[in-house]
């Protein structure tokens, strides 16, 4: 009976593909016959979707970091999985930003788009390396919270994390409400994640009513750019390092992890999306105590799609609509940046402050900022899903590197069976008791 009725049942991804369709018809249908009730309510459900995934996210994102950390103690090797897991963040880092110089040299994205200087507005808020340096460090514990400056929240947790690792079973009794915290956390966040079909309505419904089709005339060239840029490496890169470095089905790893690749296409939210992206991770076979580490530090520090095509191409735009000349130096200071300073975009929605970053360090205007901002929605969408992508892909290839990988795990994770509560235990592991390898 309970299977029979099971088999009834829309798979999540299913869902969110009807919400997909559904907004684009209602806010084709606001759009051209101008009903503003319909576009308004359209806005009011996906700002209410946003709006409770930003409600848990400050106490989310201090809570995992602080029991991730406190966590590696269980894994052998713990600091070898940490290093590596950051060296391959720099590695498909560089390789995003290589490929999004290369398609933005090739394309001109800035030519003919009828922009002019005078079109731009410098942000409100501009990044710096002093601001990224000195950003980190809080003035106070409850500021950051209030103003979810994720950045250093993520500061405090290591620090906290670091702390009672040194404390030892003294700070047991923290860790356990920590742990307790961050259940409760995740069941909670798990029922919005559970409204994202709902959500997917208001947000692409709106992005559609407002923006139609005319915006993205002007920026053709540089739309196209990104959308190819984030689909080469989604589709092209992370399967070629699935199938090469980590010797598993690539086609798998999207069919486990696509779930939380939608997610993050219609929410615009890497930390939002991040307990299902820990999910969908273990389910894939990496072991919940690397996940837990991997997926939190990958979600706020992780971002191939924000800070690495988008700022090369972009920066690229910015210069091109200036008339600034850049040289072989530049690009290799928009790599440098996009792989350094990616830790700059951590937050909910959004690369402004990646993007302020990589002009103020190649001396470009500021004003360039503003001419991307009326696109931004549209282009944050396939960014985002590449991050978390990115951020699924890398726990799996560690894993895969330490011999530390359940491939039976990993050959049956199926994403439409994600419908339990996030902490709901899945199967235990077949056999995951060979040695650690010794592989690069």
């Amino acid at each position: 009976m309970s299977s029979h009725t099971k088999s009834f049942k829309v798979p999540f991804w299913a869902q969110i593909l009807a919400g997909l369709v559904l907004g684009v018809l209602l806010g084709w249908l606001a759009r051209n016959q101008d009903l503003s009730w319909l576009t308004t309510t359209l806005e009011k459900v996906g700002d209410t979707f946003i709006g409770l995934l930003k409600l848990a996210v400050a106490p989310l994102v201090f809570f995992a970091i602080l029991v991730s950390i406190t966590n590696l103690r269980k894994v052998n090797n713990a600091a070898r999985l940490a290093s590596r897991t950051l060296l391959w963040f720099m590695i498909t880092s560089l390789i995003a930003v290589s490929i999004g110089l290369v398609i933005g040299l090739l394309t001109n994205p800035g030519a003919g788009t009828g922009l002019t200087p005078k079109d731009g507005a410098k942000p409100e808020d501009t990044g710096s390396w002093i601001d990224f340096l000195t950003g980190i460090i809080p003035t106070d514990v409850i500021t950051p919270f209030t103003q979810l400056n994720v950045l250093q929240i993520v500061f405090m947790a290591a620090v906290a994390g670091i702390a009672a690792l040194q404390l030892g079973e003294k700070a047991q009794p923290i860790l356990t409400l920590s742990e307790s915290v961050l259940s409760l956390l995740q069941k909670a966040l798990w029922w919005v994640i559970r409204l994202a079909p709902i959500g997917t309505v208001g947000l692409i419904g709106n992005a559609i009513a407002t923006y139609g089709w005319d915006l993205i005339g002007k920026y053709a060239t540089f739309t196209v750019d990104i959308y190819v840029g984030c689909a080469i490496v989604l589709f092209v890169v992370y399967p070629a390092l699935l199938a090469t470095v980590a010797k598993a089905n690539p086609i798998q790893f999207f069919k486990g992890a696509w779930p939380a690749i939608q997610l993050a296409f219609v929410s615009r939210s890497s930390v939002g999306t991040m307990p299902l992206t820990q999910k969908v991770t273990e389910r894939l076979g990496v072991p919940k105590e690397y996940a837990s580490f991997a997926v939190p530090f990958g979600a706020t520090t992780k971002m191939d799609g924000c800070a690495a095509i988008y700022p090369a191409i972009a920066a690229i735009f910015v210069a091109q609509i200036f008339d600034i000349q850049l040289g072989v130096g530049d690009y290799l200071l928009i790599a440098f940046v996009s792989v350094v300073g990616s830790a700059a975009t951590a937050g909910l929605t959004g690369a402004t402050v990646m993007l302020t970053l990589t002009l103020s360090t190649l001396g470009l205007p500021m004003e360039g900022v503003g001419l991307l901002l009326a696109i931004d929605p549209i282009l944050d969408m396939m960014r985002t899903a590449t991050n978390v992508a990115g951020q699924a892909l890398i726990p799996v290839l560690v894993s895969a590197r330490e011999n530390l990988l359940d491939r039976g795990a990993y050959a049956t994770a199926d994403g439409s069976s994600l419908d339990e509560p996030l902490d709901e235990p899945r199967d235990e592991p077949r056999d995951r008791t060979e040695p650690v390898g010794a592989t690069a």
